[in-house]
């Protein structure tokens, strides 16, 4: 008994720890001397271990997506971050749902770098629903147009400026039809046109905005040779294969990458240096067949400008590598042509069955070519919309890819 109280009083003697806990009168040391370190390693290891716990309330974002379906990094982004993301994608995506071998010439962002002439002072330049609208570049460096505002300035009638403006404008311009409008008005003109002819195209009208052919897009210089080698390039392949093709192929060519190479460099390099750009043979000897033609003078920029629209098909699909679906497209989207309609698409196909109120998902198992609609029957529908055909057609495509209830008939 009085060992037991010396040892107390002993302990209790003894330099102590301030805040020692007692359990029936024995002293904790081994706790009171480490209180912090224990649940520091603790912490440290939990957190290199194991993830970070989830909070339920953020495994979705505010649109109801899955976090799973996005490629999260090891520390997961800020909420602000994941909602962010959906709504601002890196690319936009391209104003017309068309196949790929049409991608490049729908997904414009029409900013144009040409150095060579200020086009400024075709603006507002006059236009027309059957002529080419679009203002083509030559590898010689001009420009051609169908119609011109005021090519000279009133005070300065020089006859070297005289000879340019004529030199721009196309030797058998007579064949263009007179200009009715301007490319200021052109897409309203259509616009206003469509919803004429059918009412039920206004709503359509309203919710999408064809920028090709508004104010923006038919001040772009388009440069043929670069947009038929692109729709070759963009052919039975995705619209991201053909950028990295495209990309590849400008490339082989540096002195002026990454601008697309002029037909008289095309023709410099033999058909295995173009495939190393991914490339297929045919591909390869197509771009370079085309580039000869419009090399030795067969194809011009003044030819392209003032050719009737079956002028121009039968001259483009005798080249090798262009069918009448590709020179249709190109008529359309590259020389800005807005009576131009297409049969032989098949989004085309099958808007228009939407738009005549049919059920497109029972037509789709239907075999043939025209399972969706007859071609003598598209022909009969658009012809209400000419001259604006091409706009109906751009319209179509968005009602089979993009909002198909926006036709639907009560």
């Amino acid at each position: 008994m009085s060992l037991r109280r010396s040892a107390r009083v002993a302990s209790s003697s003894a330099p102590a720890v301030s805040d020692a806990k007692v359990s029936n009168g024995v002293a904790k040391y081994e706790k009171v001397t480490k209180p912090t370190p224990a649940p520091k390693r603790r912490k440290t290891k939990a957190s290199a271990t194991s993830p970070l716990p989830q909070p339920t309330k953020d495994t979705k974002n505010t649109d109801g997506i899955s976090e799973s379906e996005f490629a999260t990094p090891s520390t997961p982004l800020p909420k602000k971050q994941r909602k962010a993301a959906p709504e601002s994608p890196a690319n936009p995506p391209p104003f017309t749902p068309t196949p790929s071998a049409i991608a490049h010439l729908t997904s414009r962002t029409f900013e144009s770098d040409h150095p060579l002439e200020d086009l400024s002072r075709f603006n507002p330049r006059p236009a027309e629903p059957h002529a080419t609208n679009a203002t083509l570049t030559t590898p010689g460096g001009s420009h051609v147009v169908a119609y011109q505002s005021s090519p000279i300035k009133p005070e300065d009638p020089s006859p070297a400026k005289k000879r340019k403006a004529k030199e721009l404008v196309p030797p058998d311009v007579g064949a263009i039809p007179a200009a009715s409008t301007d490319i200021d008005r052109l897409l309203k003109d259509a616009e206003e046109f469509l919803v004429k002819v059918d009412p039920q195209m206004e709503e359509l009208v309203q919710k999408h905005t064809c920028r090709i052919f508004g104010p923006e897009g038919l001040r772009e210089v388009v440069d043929p040779f670069t947009e038929l080698s692109s729709g070759i390039i963009g052919q039975q392949v995705s619209g991201q294969a053909a950028a990295s093709i495209r990309k590849k192929f400008t490339a082989l060519f540096p002195e002026t990458h990454p601008a697309f190479p002029s037909p008289a460099q095309v023709l410099t390099k033999d058909i295995p240096t173009l495939r190393t750009a991914g490339l297929s043979q045919r591909k390869a000897e197509y771009i370079t067949g085309l580039g000869e033609k419009f090399n030795n003078g067969e194809l011009t920029a003044q030819m392209l400008v003032s050719a009737t629209d079956e002028e121009l098909i039968e001259k483009l699909v005798a080249v090798r590598g262009l069918g009448r679906w590709s020179v249709e497209m190109f008529a359309c989207f590259g020389l800005k042509r807005m009576d131009v309609f297409s049969t032989g698409d098949l989004g085309v196909q099958r808007g228009m069955a939407v738009y005549m109120g049919r059920d497109v998902n029972k037509l789709r198992s239907k075999g043939g070519k025209w399972k969706y609609m007859s071609e003598q029957e598209m022909l009969d529908i658009a012809s209400r919309f000419s001259p604006y055909r091409s706009l109906f057609m751009w319209y179509m495509w968005r009602i089979a890819d993009v909002d198909v209830s926006v036709m639907q008939k009560a």
